[in-house]
């Protein structure tokens, strides 16, 4: 049952990344449209949606902290999040392919690893160090100001089961 979770989420996460590639391409525009291309740093809410089927390590509620870095010239971000409860935290380092939306808003998804502060204990990408794959939107809504949501699925992110994690995030930053 589990592996046909994970089969769901990581079809749900590409279905999601491929699809702006067909929608609105215009192959005779001579110039590439513009793109938000702004880095920020937020915060806002994070819930581990998943659990590893063993005793501590239950769904989770709790806060996060994320920024993004865009490389100039590139459709490339790096990115960092930090995922956290009041028992346990994650550091979660990301490299993204960013897919424009409009001007002012983006698709993103990409691979990073998650650290998990303290092992065995249940933050809201697992209770153990994983390979993390994420996939949001982010959209500028006034100057200075972005609004930002993703998922981000931890694999084989519980100790003593192959159960993947799944956290979900939103939350608002600051352009800079």
């Amino acid at each position: 049952m589990r592996s046909l979770q994970s089969v769901a989420m990581l079809s749900g996460l590409a279905a999601l990344v491929v699809s702006p590639l067909f929608v609105g391409v215009d192959a005779a525009s001579a110039q590439p449209a513009p793109r938000y291309d702004r880095s920020y740093v937020g915060a806002g809410i994070s819930g581990g949606v998943l659990s590893g089927g063993r005793g501590n390590d239950g769904t989770s509620f709790g806060g996060n902290v994320q920024g993004r870095f865009a490389i100039p010239n590139t459709p490339v971000s790096a990115r960092g999040s930090v995922l956290f409860t009041g028992k346990n935290s994650a550091i979660i380092p990301t490299l993204t392919y960013d897919v424009r939306l409009n001007d002012k808003s983006n698709l993103y998804a990409g691979a990073g690893y998650s650290f998990v502060q303290n092992g065995g204990v249940t933050s809201p990408i697992g209770n153990q160090d994983a390979a993390v794959l994420t996939a949001g939107v982010e959209s500028q809504v006034a100057k200075g100001i972005v609004v930002y949501s993703d998922a981000k699925y931890g694999i084989n992110a519980f100790r003593g089961s192959d159960a993947g994690a799944l956290s979900l995030q939103a939350g608002v930053g600051l352009e800079f």
